[in-house]
Protein backbone atom coordinates (compact mmCIF):
# COMPACT_ATOMS: atom_id res chain seq x y z
CA UNK A 1 0.00 0.00 0.00
CA UNK A 2 1.33 3.62 -0.70
CA UNK A 3 2.37 5.96 1.88
CA UNK A 4 -0.55 8.14 0.61
CA UNK A 5 -3.14 5.28 1.07
CA UNK A 6 -1.92 4.94 4.46
CA UNK A 7 -2.17 8.44 5.05
CA UNK A 8 -5.87 8.76 3.61
CA UNK A 9 -6.97 5.84 5.57
CA UNK A 10 -5.59 7.30 8.63
CA UNK A 11 -7.74 10.42 8.43
CA UNK A 12 -10.86 8.52 7.37
CA UNK A 13 -11.56 6.68 10.51
CA UNK A 14 -10.85 8.35 14.51
CA UNK A 15 -7.71 6.69 16.01
CA UNK A 16 -7.77 3.40 18.36
CA UNK A 17 -10.80 2.21 16.06
CA UNK A 18 -10.63 -1.05 13.70
CA UNK A 19 -11.34 -0.67 9.86
CA UNK A 20 -14.12 -3.22 11.23
CA UNK A 21 -15.99 -1.08 13.18
CA UNK A 22 -15.24 2.27 10.44
CA UNK A 23 -16.87 0.51 7.69
CA UNK A 24 -20.51 0.93 8.92
CA UNK A 25 -19.90 4.51 9.61
CA UNK A 26 -18.50 5.07 5.84
CA UNK A 27 -21.52 2.91 4.59
CA UNK A 28 -24.44 5.49 6.72
CA UNK A 29 -22.39 8.65 5.59
CA UNK A 30 -22.01 7.46 2.15
CA UNK A 31 -26.01 7.10 1.88
CA UNK A 32 -26.31 10.07 4.24
CA UNK A 33 -24.43 12.39 2.01
CA UNK A 34 -26.07 10.33 -1.35
CA UNK A 35 -29.50 11.65 -0.61
CA UNK A 36 -30.65 14.78 -1.69
CA UNK A 37 -27.71 17.73 -1.59
CA UNK A 38 -28.01 20.03 1.51
CA UNK A 39 -26.58 23.60 1.64
CA UNK A 40 -26.31 25.56 4.69
CA UNK A 41 -25.62 29.16 4.72
CA UNK A 42 -21.89 29.89 4.41
CA UNK A 43 -20.37 32.20 7.62
CA UNK A 44 -17.25 32.96 7.24
CA UNK A 45 -14.65 33.14 9.82
CA UNK A 46 -14.19 36.72 9.70
CA UNK A 47 -17.72 37.41 10.89
CA UNK A 48 -18.08 39.23 14.59
CA UNK A 49 -19.20 36.01 16.27
CA UNK A 50 -19.64 32.28 15.46
CA UNK A 51 -22.65 31.84 17.28
CA UNK A 52 -25.48 34.18 17.29
CA UNK A 53 -26.85 35.60 20.81
CA UNK A 54 -30.47 34.98 20.50
CA UNK A 55 -32.84 36.70 22.80
CA UNK A 56 -36.19 35.93 23.89
CA UNK A 57 -39.13 37.82 23.97
CA UNK A 58 -42.26 37.24 25.92
CA UNK A 59 -46.02 37.51 24.49
CA UNK A 60 -46.65 40.51 26.02
CA UNK A 61 -43.31 42.70 24.40
CA UNK A 62 -44.13 41.04 20.74
CA UNK A 63 -48.03 41.95 21.37
CA UNK A 64 -46.86 45.41 22.42
CA UNK A 65 -44.78 45.68 19.49
CA UNK A 66 -47.64 44.54 17.41
CA UNK A 67 -50.22 47.23 18.59
CA UNK A 68 -47.83 49.67 18.53
CA UNK A 69 -46.99 52.30 15.91
CA UNK A 70 -44.35 50.24 14.39
CA UNK A 71 -45.42 48.97 10.74
CA UNK A 72 -45.14 45.36 9.98
CA UNK A 73 -42.30 44.24 7.29
CA UNK A 74 -40.84 47.34 7.92
CA UNK A 75 -40.21 47.81 11.54
CA UNK A 76 -40.45 44.33 12.84
CA UNK A 77 -41.46 40.75 11.19
CA UNK A 78 -42.55 37.54 12.52
CA UNK A 79 -41.75 34.14 11.41
CA UNK A 80 -43.52 31.35 11.67
CA UNK A 81 -41.47 28.04 11.09
CA UNK A 82 -44.85 25.75 12.18
CA UNK A 83 -45.33 23.53 9.13
CA UNK A 84 -48.36 21.21 9.49
CA UNK A 85 -49.33 22.59 12.38
CA UNK A 86 -49.52 26.34 10.85
CA UNK A 87 -53.32 25.22 10.45
CA UNK A 88 -55.58 26.54 13.26
CA UNK A 89 -54.33 30.03 13.97
CA UNK A 90 -51.50 32.41 13.87
CA UNK A 91 -50.13 35.60 14.91
CA UNK A 92 -51.64 38.39 12.77
CA UNK A 93 -49.10 38.81 9.99
CA UNK A 94 -46.68 36.20 10.48
CA UNK A 95 -44.89 34.76 7.66
CA UNK A 96 -45.30 31.68 7.25
CA UNK A 97 -41.72 29.59 6.47
CA UNK A 98 -41.73 26.08 7.62
CA UNK A 99 -39.14 24.21 9.30
CA UNK A 100 -39.45 21.00 6.79
CA UNK A 101 -37.88 23.91 3.75
CA UNK A 102 -36.27 26.25 5.60
CA UNK A 103 -32.83 25.10 4.85
CA UNK A 104 -33.82 25.47 1.67
CA UNK A 105 -35.20 29.04 1.53
CA UNK A 106 -33.29 30.75 4.16
CA UNK A 107 -31.32 32.81 2.02
CA UNK A 108 -34.46 34.18 0.26
CA UNK A 109 -35.69 35.21 3.55
CA UNK A 110 -32.92 36.92 4.56
CA UNK A 111 -32.85 38.48 1.41
CA UNK A 112 -36.67 40.13 2.15
CA UNK A 113 -36.17 40.61 5.41
CA UNK A 114 -32.78 42.45 5.58
CA UNK A 115 -33.88 46.06 5.59
CA UNK A 116 -36.02 45.13 8.71
CA UNK A 117 -34.28 45.91 12.15
CA UNK A 118 -36.23 43.04 14.52
CA UNK A 119 -37.35 39.75 13.30
CA UNK A 120 -39.18 37.23 15.52
CA UNK A 121 -39.34 33.87 15.40
CA UNK A 122 -41.61 31.03 16.83
CA UNK A 123 -43.06 27.78 16.19
CA UNK A 124 -45.97 26.01 18.58
CA UNK A 125 -43.79 25.78 21.09
CA UNK A 126 -40.12 27.67 20.47
CA UNK A 127 -38.55 24.64 22.07
CA UNK A 128 -36.27 23.32 18.47
CA UNK A 129 -37.73 24.59 15.66
CA UNK A 130 -38.09 28.12 16.40
CA UNK A 131 -34.76 28.60 18.22
CA UNK A 132 -32.92 26.35 15.48
CA UNK A 133 -34.58 28.18 12.43
CA UNK A 134 -33.30 31.64 14.27
CA UNK A 135 -29.67 30.53 14.77
CA UNK A 136 -29.56 29.98 11.52
CA UNK A 137 -31.06 33.07 9.99
CA UNK A 138 -29.20 35.61 12.26
CA UNK A 139 -25.96 33.30 11.27
CA UNK A 140 -26.79 34.15 7.25
CA UNK A 141 -28.12 37.91 8.40
CA UNK A 142 -25.00 38.67 10.10
CA UNK A 143 -23.02 37.30 7.37
CA UNK A 144 -24.70 40.22 5.37
CA UNK A 145 -23.89 42.35 8.10
CA UNK A 146 -20.50 41.49 8.24
CA UNK A 147 -20.15 42.08 4.85
CA UNK A 148 -21.55 45.26 4.94
CA UNK A 149 -24.41 44.86 3.19
CA UNK A 150 -27.21 44.78 5.72
CA UNK A 151 -28.44 47.26 8.33
CA UNK A 152 -28.17 46.35 12.75
CA UNK A 153 -30.82 43.86 13.46
CA UNK A 154 -31.76 41.71 16.37
CA UNK A 155 -33.39 38.51 15.82
CA UNK A 156 -35.75 37.20 18.77
CA UNK A 157 -37.29 33.86 19.67
CA UNK A 158 -40.53 34.02 20.57
CA UNK A 159 -41.02 32.58 24.49
CA UNK A 160 -43.15 29.57 24.84
CA UNK A 161 -44.25 30.02 21.21
CA UNK A 162 -47.90 30.13 19.46
CA UNK A 163 -49.40 27.88 22.07
CA UNK A 164 -48.77 30.59 24.77
CA UNK A 165 -49.21 33.51 22.51
CA UNK A 166 -52.03 31.88 21.72
CA UNK A 167 -53.54 31.19 25.23
CA UNK A 168 -53.03 35.01 26.33
CA UNK A 169 -54.46 36.64 23.32
CA UNK A 170 -56.69 34.01 20.89
CA UNK A 171 -59.44 36.55 21.56
CA UNK A 172 -58.14 39.98 20.33
CA UNK A 173 -58.49 40.46 16.68
CA UNK A 174 -55.47 42.45 16.51
CA UNK A 175 -52.75 40.04 17.41
CA UNK A 176 -53.83 36.82 16.28
CA UNK A 177 -55.64 35.55 13.35
CA UNK A 178 -57.64 32.14 11.33
CA UNK A 179 -57.94 30.87 15.64
CA UNK A 180 -59.43 27.67 15.82
CA UNK A 181 -61.14 26.05 18.29
CA UNK A 182 -61.09 22.68 17.32
CA UNK A 183 -57.27 22.94 17.09
CA UNK A 184 -56.72 24.87 20.26
CA UNK A 185 -60.01 24.26 22.07
CA UNK A 186 -59.18 20.58 22.93
CA UNK A 187 -57.04 20.00 25.70
CA UNK A 188 -55.85 16.13 24.57
CA UNK A 189 -53.33 18.12 21.89
CA UNK A 190 -51.20 19.45 24.46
Amino acid sequence: MSSFRKLARSFSRPRGISLAFSQPIKSLQRLRYSSRPFHRPIVSLNSRRSTPMLKYISPDELASIIKSEKVPMKDYCVIDVRDDDWAGGNIKGAHNSPSSQFYVRVNDLVQKTKDIPTVVFHCALSQMRGPEAARIYAEARDQLEGDGLDIPHQVLILRGGFSDFQAKYKDDPELVENWSKEVWGNPQYF
